[in-house]
């Protein structure tokens, strides 16, 4: 800075203001680099264990920026309204109150850093509000720590705020603008500042604001836990548990009664497995379709004339006509689809890793038995964390929209489906057999943007759907008539399924199992001539495609707490959903209820007089041990 712009910013109160939350600003994400540094030098030993290269390890550096200069935008939030009662007001306070919240932010950050340090080792997960809760007995706390690691706590702690204050000091703190304050000046402050914090705060203008998985970006987790920002993650840990942050809201009978209900739904009377595939180890290919309700379908009840390719395709394989989505959300679906984990109020599992990671998973299970993995979407999967969750199933590969040719033609979301479609089949030419690969189309997502002109003339307020939907089946019709070609295609297996349903040209209410009815078909070379043109019309959940799966190649599938084998002919059929409110959806093959439960209002009742209680209680155990599992977790 030269002489004649120091002097000018002393003289000038509002650009002195400016240059000061400026650098205010890059001092939160040097207090964020050097907290990211002491954690790494305290896991150096796990970091080299991983065996990440010097470059990887550097990375968490450069991939924690963005969400880091979010996190800097909102700790910036408190200085944007002091400077603007300063600029109206006489006085020398803002100094004051600038280094005392420059304290207050380096001793918050600080503490942050040394809980994540003494927990990371033993929970291999960042602070969390279950973490937090921890303090309310901080005895316990005390005596599960050991004095020397108490005191190095404190020691890491305190050095932390020594540097971050001392570089407060040496490098903020400058002569106090002399010149007196115009009328103008709060208002001009307020315009230049607040929107660029607030874009700031979102992670920009991009479609969906930003969370953890902008810093995912190693298949080594202590990388990724160093890269994501620790204010941040507490943050959303918080956010998405506030309203249950002490106590299970479904406690509707004993915990030994709720959970001797589930074991017994999950426990089939036999084992009497039906073989639908040719082969142990057939090549899979997982197609997600995004928003796909049952009334796209018309083998399911839809109209005609909406994916007639999809209808040509279930005269190649087994047609699933009665199973349902449990939520409502796509990375609700995708937890449900590889870890046979079901939705559940409020909030979704992977939103917050220290809970995920507990969850089974499909791609690793694969992976142990020798496939390929791979994972393909045309948009961005920072959407509801999506990105790092995948990372944590174990894909091998995982390919979104940054990746893929810039001269793809592209909507608003990302990538055209009929793009990504080609591009997984270049992918698979040149992958070794067995692969497992995971496509999560896009074009049916609102707003809909798909390159084809609209085929269909009717649909009412959902035309702009059901044409889109139109376009992906297209896309799919494509794309098999190419794969029949490969010389791959007979040891292969398809899994076409919804990650959850959508409003349809009936309108159903989202409480209902119509509304929730999707589609499962399995087909390819790799089915059995005698299945292919069947309908398998029992009772079926998406959470039930992980287990159906592993028990068709025999793979071990204990882990999957939730999923069923469904082509035993023993198993108990059910399905269930919940909306985030915590509308529950039970459905039995002669019963049915949902109930609104956060006012414990019956919305549809259709029981059977004399097992009414019964199968009440079965939903209502589901719900309980369900969300104390995610609590537990």
């Amino acid at each position: 800075m030269n002489k004649n712009t120091r002097n000018l910013l002393i003289t000038n109160r509002l650009l002195w203001a400016m240059a000061s939350l400026a650098k205010l600003f890059i001092w939160f994400l040097l207090l964020f680099a050097l907290a990211r540094l002491i954690f790494m030098v305290v896991y150096s030993q796990m970091i080299n264990q991983s065996g990440a290269s010097f470059v990887e390890i550097a990375g968490a550096f450069i991939h924690s920026l963005r969400l880091d200069a979010a996190t800097a935008c909102y700790f910036s939030a408190v200085p944007v309204l002091f400077f603007t009662v300063w600029l109206v007001t006489n006085g020398r306070w803002i100094k004051n109150g600038l280094v005392a919240y420059s304290w207050f932010s380096a001793i918050v950050y600080g503490l942050m850093l040394g809980g994540e340090l003494g927990l990371y080792g033993e929970w291999k997960t960042k602070l969390n509000y279950k973490a937090l809760l921890y303090l309310q007995h901080p005895g316990e706390v005390f005596n599960s720590t050991g004095t020397g690691q108490f005191v190095l706590w404190i020691a890491v702690v305190a050095a932390y705020v020594w540097i971050a204050t001392t570089l407060y000091r040496k490098w903020m703190i400058s002569p106090l603008a002399a010149h007196a304050a115009k009328w103008w000046y709060p208002l001009v402050f307020l315009l230049a500042t607040a929107p660029p914090v607030a874009l700031g705060a979102r992670g920009g203008i991009q479609e969906i604001p930003i969370n953890q998985s902008q810093s995912y970006y190693s298949q080594h987790e202590v990388l990724n836990a160093a890269s994501v920002n620790t204010a941040f993650n507490l943050y959303i840990s918080i956010f998405e548990n506030r309203t249950f942050l002490n106590k299970n809201p479904y406690l509707l009978m004993p915990r030994h009664e709720a959970e001797a209900i589930v074991k017994k739904l999950f426990t089939p009377a036999c084992d009497s497995t039906s073989t639908i595939l040719t082969t142990k180890r057939p090549n899979i290919v997982l197609i997600i379709l995004e928003s796909w309700s049952a009334d796209l379908i018309e083998s399911l009840g839809g109209e005609p004339g909406i994916t007639p390719e999809f209808k040509k395709l279930e005269s190649e394989g087994l047609l699933f006509t009665r199973v349902y989505a449990g939520g409502s959300r796509s990375e609700q679906g995708m937890a449900a689809i590889f870890s046979g984990f079901p939705p559940h109020p409020y909030t979704s599992i992977t939103v917050q890793p220290d809970k995920y990671h507990k969850l089974a998973s499909l791609p690793k299970q694969m992976n142990q038995a020798g496939y390929t993995t791979s994972f393909y979407f045309g948009g961005q999967l920072i959407y509801g964390n999506i990105k790092s969750y995948m990372m944590f199933t174990g894909f091998n590969h995982i390919t979104e929209m940054d990746d893929f040719d810039d001269s793809l033609p592209r909507g608003k979301l990302g990538i055209h489906d009929q793009y990504t479609l080609d591009h997984l089949l270049n992918d698979i030419d040149k992958t070794p057999p067995p692969f497992f690969s995971a496509l999560f189309t896009l074009s049916t997502h609102s707003p809909y943007d798909q390159p084809m002109e609209e085929k269909l003339n009717w649909g009412g307020n959902e035309k702009n759907y059901i044409n889109s939907a139109y376009y992906t089946d297209w896309c799919l019709g494509r794309f098999f008539a190419e794969a029949r070609t490969k010389p791959w295609y007979n040891n292969t297996l398809f899994v076409l399924i919804a990650d959850h349903s959508h409003n349809s040209y009936r309108n159903y209410d989202p409480k209902t199992f119509q509304y929730n009815h999707i589609p499962m078909l399995w087909l390819g070379g790799a089915i059995r001539p005698e299945w292919r043109g069947k309908q398998f019309k029992d009772l079926a959940s998406q959470t039930d495609l992980a287990v159906t799966l592993l028990k068709q190649l025999n793979i071990n599938d204990t882990t999957f707490q939730w999923s069923r084998n469904v082509l035993n002919k023993c198993y108990k059929p059910f399905a269930y959903h919940v909306r985030d409110n915590g509308d529950l959806g039970w459905l039995k093959p002669d019963a049915c209820f949902i109930e609104e439960m956060s006012f414990r209002r019956e919305y549809y009742t259709n029981l059977p007089p004399d097992r009414a209680e019964e199968i009440k209680k079965e939903g209502y155990a589901f719900l309980q041990v369900l969300f104390q599992q995610y609590l537990d977790f």
